[in-house]
């Protein structure tokens, strides 16, 4: 039930000796096999859904070749134009190779995208990004998983067999298995099919051991609440951003779209022939339907031989790893800054401080609504007064510390790097980052993808002043070029 993995397709070595591994991928309109007695057309990364999985080491740089091989139009829903542009959600990219809405790649195009992969050890993902239709590209299947590896969590947690990618969405479906589409005047789609890996409802065979699962929210619109069916406690190693300071057991957590959550589950304590569910308890404001409660199922099984030579098949570290933004203090900021998240009515765009991304293109890209300098650090207070909807905060380029929800200590499931903050209904969050390593301009916005596509999202501005010459445009930079290859 995992991806598969991509292979590069060469692999050269900088002047300084650094690794660079070189991967294709073609967006294809494809077939795929979701429901089982019906063919589902879908828009995949090399024509899977999900896409083929990234897996390398921390150090180890990476170039993708991204072909648009995709339709002009979309093959269900024609007014919609098949241009794109891929962002690696969770990585410190430069802003002409992170994805920035505007920064299109039409059919028949490709562009190369560099990524640096000097964090921390984490799990990523990249999906599409392009302005004005990443709700439906995302949700037709442009999503794949990216993970980093570095000597700490290798030498922490289960690698391998035991070290599995969970990409959970949902979908609803027409009578003829196509992907039906209706977000409610923007507001939002929540399916009644929940998938994991592209499929729905699976089951997975696990031995009595330690397992570690990379959950990643891939839904446009959904939240979840994971639990098990037994109650017992799962435990929490990685957020967005990497490893936690510190494990944190919870009976459950709230991941809203695009969050992405390391967790260890002990299947030691159950018998072989034992089945184990992972539970959706949801949130406010979801829409739920009489499956979507439930998201997979664990089938227990006797022990291979030699599973207890690994040291890892029992162990659950207290103690992970540190990092900087974990060590931030308030006191560190030079600067607060206030957002508030909000609508005006059913025909308003959503916006956050009252700017769109409409704003964003008519000022000629210009229009910033925070300029931090380079190595700073600041508090984001970012509010949500509205009663009827949640927001997923993606801010790119940095990994950001969330100090207080509603002036008390953050959930426990939280308490590590992060890039997306979870903002509930009547819910005020504080996060502290430093702005680097990069200048240029990087976008925020919700990670509802209707929201942001109508049209919740603005720039940041590091370490430039707006007439300032800007080397890493993130449009004119490294624009796409005319794809040559007729494959």
């Amino acid at each position: 039930m995992r991806p598969p993995k991509l292979t590069p397709k060469s692999v050269t070595y900088d002047p300084d000796g650094s690794r660079v591994n070189h991967y294709e991928i073609a967006m294809r309109a494809a077939s795929a096999q979701i429901l089982p007695n019906k063919k589902t057309g879908i828009l995949g990364y090399n024509g899977t859904f999900p896409g083929p999985t990234i897996e390398l080491d921390q150090g180890t740089k990476a170039v993708v070749h991204m072909r648009n091989r995709l339709p002009k139009n979309h093959p269900q829903w024609s007014h919609h134009l098949l241009a794109t542009s891929t962002h690696l959600h969770g990585s410190a990219s430069l802003p002409q190779y992170d994805g920035y809405a505007s920064d299109v790649t039409p059919p028949g195009f490709c562009k190369d995208y560099h990524y640096p992969n000097f964090q921390p050890a984490r799990t990523l993902w990249y999906h599409d990004h392009g302005v004005h239709f990443t709700a439906q590209n995302v949700y037709s299947g442009l999503a794949g998983m990216y993970i980093m590896h570095d000597k700490v969590e290798k030498d922490l947690l289960p690698q391998g067999e035991f070290d599995v990618p969970l990409v959970v969405s949902d979908a609803m479906f027409a009578a003829d298995g196509s992907l039906a589409y209706d977000d409610r005047d923007h507001s939002g789609l929540w399916g009644d099919v929940i998938l994991v890996n592209g499929k729905p409802w699976p089951v997975m065979k696990v031995q009595p051991r330690v397992y570690r699962f990379r959950v990643l929210n891939a839904s446009i619109s959904r939240s979840y609440r994971f639990a098990l069916s037994t109650g017992h406690l799962m435990h929490m190693v990685g957020t967005d951003g990497g490893l936690m300071p510190a494990r944190q057991s919870v009976a459950n957590w709230r991941q809203g779209m695009a969050e992405r959550y390391e967790v260890l589950i002990d299947f030691s304590k159950y018998k072989p022939g034992t089945r184990v569910e992972l539970k959706n308890l949801s949130n406010a404001n979801n829409r739920d339907y009489d499956s979507t409660g439930k998201v997979m199922a664990f089938d227990v099984v006797a022990p291979a031989a030699g599973m207890k030579s690994d040291p890892k098949w029992n162990f659950i570290p207290t103690t992970l790893a540190d990092s900087e933004v974990m060590r931030l203090t308030k006191d560190d900021a030079e600067d607060k800054r206030r957002f508030r998240v909000e609508r005006g009515g059913v025909a308003e765009p959503w916006t956050i401080n009252g700017v769109t991304w409409e704003d964003v293109i008519a000022s000629g890209f210009k229009l910033a609504s925070a300029d931090p300098k380079l190595g700073s650090a600041e508090i984001w207070e970012i509010e949500n007064k509205s009663g009827g909807w949640f927001h997923p905060v993606h801010i790119h380029l940095i990994d950001f510390q969330i100090l207080s929800r509603n002036g008390k200590a953050p959930y426990a499931w939280e308490r590590g790097p992060k890039d997306v903050v979870y903002v509930g209904e009547n819910e005020k969050v504080d996060v502290i980052m430093r702005f680097g390593p990069h200048q240029g301009r990087y976008m925020v916005h919700c990670h509802n993808l209707p929201h942001e596509d109508h049209s919740m999202m603005f720039q940041f501005r590091v370490g430039l002043d707006e007439d300032d010459a800007d080397p890493n445009d993130p449009i004119g930079a490294a624009p796409c070029e005319l794809d040559t290859d007729p494959d």
